[in-house]
This record gives structure tokens, sequence and C-alpha cells, in this order.
């Protein structure tokens, strides 16, 4: 087992590893056990009850955070008829088929996100098993294979993030920076949660989500005892 560090110890020890946290005081955690001299990713992790082998309780989708990601992404766009509204919407790389060798021939990965209008999935198909792997796959089911490119563009920019449930059953998201207010990351676990809640497959029995884990990069894992899960706290209104 790996050594802790000594800053990791004292971060941990803010953190009752038995306890599920309320949302508003994981957060806090969260923001309060950052190790990191620089502005940290918050993420969470979602394990489900879910059997992902079966056709009908695959997780996959896009959802544009309310408060962003605080981050920017670069944006390749592959079309052969929509060249101009991509560059109007000020994707950071535009082109066709010459940019499909070039990741394939040269391993070019200079970007973040791919955009792909539907004429162009044929052609993908040939490094499908490179881009599978790094998540870069575009889909009709994220928003990513799609004729209105601006759209597309505009709304990574604002900050959309794809979530998908792996193997295992757990979807991994972020949720914001540690400069993030409360009520920022909040609204976006808000949002998240609630699109995850809703893509409960009729099939699945019994609990639905089993563990909510908040972290931030290098940072201790936090338990959130969620609206929704068995024996859930309900948030004040006061």
């Amino acid at each position: 087992m790996a050594k802790l560090s000594k800053k990791l110890k004292v971060a941990s020890a803010k953190v009752e590893r038995h306890t599920q946290y309320d949302p508003k005081t994981a957060l806090q955690l969260a923001k309060d056990t950052s190790i990191t001299k620089f502005d940290a990713t918050v993420e969470i992790a979602f394990n489900l009850n879910i059997d992902p082998k079966k056709a009908d309780q695959q997780i996959r989708g896009a959802i544009v955070l309310p408060s962003g990601t605080g981050k920017s992404q670069k944006i390749l766009v592959l079309t052969n008829t929509k060249t101009k509204e991509a560059t109007d919407a000020k994707a950071d790389f535009v082109g066709g088929e010459e940019l499909i060798t070039k990741i394939q021939k040269e391993n070019w990965f200079d970007f973040d996100v791919i955009i792909a209008t539907p004429e162009m999935m044929a052609k993908l198909g040939a490094i499908g098993k490179v881009l599978g792997p790094k998540g870069l796959m575009p889909n009709p089911k994220t928003g990513t294979v799609t004729m209105d490119v601006a759209k597309a563009i505009e709304d990574v920019k604002k900050g959309k993030v794809e979530y998908r449930a792996d193997k295992e059953g757990n979807i991994h998201s972020i949720l914001g920076k540690t400069s993030f207010t409360i009520e920022q990351l909040q609204a976006n676990f808000n949002a998240l949660l609630e699109v995850i809640q809703k893509s409960k497959p009729q099939t699945v029995k019994g609990e639905y989500m089993l563990n909510v884990t908040i972290s931030t990069t290098m940072g201790p894992g936090i338990k959130v005892l969620a609206p929704g899960m068995k024996g859930s706290f309900t948030e004040s209104k006061k």
C-alpha cells in the first residue's frame, strides 16, 4: 500500500471514513481538504446497482452544468458540410478527412472534445479503437454527432460534461473547481444527481444508488448521503 503524504494524512483526518455527509457539508469538506497548490478539480463518483452488460441498463449522456466546469476545453469539429458554422462558433480546430489522417498517422490529440457531423462518422470508424478508450468518440447520445455544430460548441464552452457507466456500474464526473463557491458546486451536484436519478433503468430492482463519493485532485474521498438514497437526509428549507 502506498504511503500517505503528510498533507494527505492531515486532510484525511478531517474526514470520518464511515460517515455519509449531506451534500453541502461534503462539498465544504472537499474544499477544506484540497492539498494541491493549484485550483484542484472537484470530482464525483456514483456507484450504481446496474448491470451495464445488459443493453437496457447502460447509462450514458451529457449535461451542461449550471455553474460550468471551471476549465476550458479545446474543441475539434470534423465536418465537410458545416465548416463555416464551426469556424464562426470559434471551434479550436475545424476540418475533415485530413484531420482524421493526422490523428491516425501523427498520434495528434491536441484537443479535448470532438464534435462531428453525421457524414463524418463512417470515416471516423477507422480510428474508433483509438478514440474510444480516450473517451473521444463522438456519439449522438451526448450531442457530439449533430448538424447543429454551433449549439454543440456553445454547450461545451458553457460547461457540458459527459457521463457514462463503466463495466462496474460506476459513473465518474466533475463538479467544478475548489475555487467555486459552495452554491456553485451544489448547483452542479444537484443537476448531475437529478439526471443520474432520472436515468434509472426500469429493470433495476432494489436500491439504485449504492454509494456517492466526492473528492478533489489528490484529496481524500468523502461519502455523501444524497437525496433519493436509502435513509437519505432531507435538506432543510429554512
